[in-house]
């Protein structure tokens, strides 16, 4: 699945564009913007894999937010030619020209696709992430929970199975779900995402795992808000 977010000034521009990535399989729109400076603030919550870009913009433009963008495949979309060249200059994956058509739209993103190889989630095997140590490279079979950090909420725990820890730098729930297997993570409250492999059995709000902490199963709680994402996953 391709997670779009879209920005561009123009509102009728920003809704055309939603509304044609709609129309294609395998294409979620997450968020639209037509303000690029609420973007940059907000670009760290959100999920996303792909990002569409008008270049002429108030503030900030398109090529400077795509600066800021590291690892996301970036399409710019634009009423002029004039940027072509800055625009590959950056790697962008394609340039359109407004008015976009949907088979040109949807050519640019199976070059996504060809070119960037988005990881089916049977083939992510380690993630690396900012921790305390620095940039550390993480064996996903080796996740037991995440959790928020009692010091600090914008960092996170990584309790392994062998009862090590890791505490991660800055990073949200939603990144981490991101980059972390879907099927095989779930966020079960507003603190911690386990690793469904570790489920050993729950009830309408708790689970417990098959794993010993300080010589008894490590329970969890299990939000309502999280239930059904739960037990799909299961």
């Amino acid at each position: 699945m391709i997670k779009c977010v879209i920005v561009d000034d123009e509102i009728l521009a920003l809704q055309y564009l939603k509304l044609l990535c709609e129309q294609l399989d395998g294409v979620e729109v997450v968020r639209a913007f037509n303000d690029p400076e609420k973007f940059l603030a907000e670009k760290d919550k959100i999920a996303f894999n792909l990002c569409i870009l008008d270049i002429e913009m108030p503030g900030i433009n398109g090529l400077q937010l795509a600066n800021l963008l590291t690892d996301i495949p970036i399409i710019f979309s634009t009423a002029y030619k004039d940027f072509a060249v800055d625009a590959f200059d950056l790697e962008a994956v394609d340039y359109l020209i407004k008015p976009i058509q949907k088979e040109r739209l949807e050519k640019a993103l199976k070059k996504i696709l060809k070119k960037h190889h988005l990881q089916s989630e049977a083939e992510i095997l380690n993630i690396t992430l900012n921790s305390e140590k620095g940039k550390s490279i993480i064996s996903i079979d080796d996740i037991f929970y995440i959790t928020v950090s009692d010091f600090d909420s914008r960092d996170k725990i990584i309790h392994f199975k062998n009862s090590t820890k890791l505490v991660l730098k800055n990073i949200s729930f939603e990144k981490l779900s991101e980059m972390l297997p879907k099927q095989h993570f779930c966020r079960v409250n507003k603190k911690e995402i386990l690793a469904m492999s570790c489920v050993n059995y729950f009830t309408n709000d708790e689970i417990v795992s098959k794993i010993e902490v300080d010589d008894k199963l490590k329970f969890f709680s299990l939000g309502s808000h999280f239930k059904h994402d739960f037990v799909s996953k299961l």
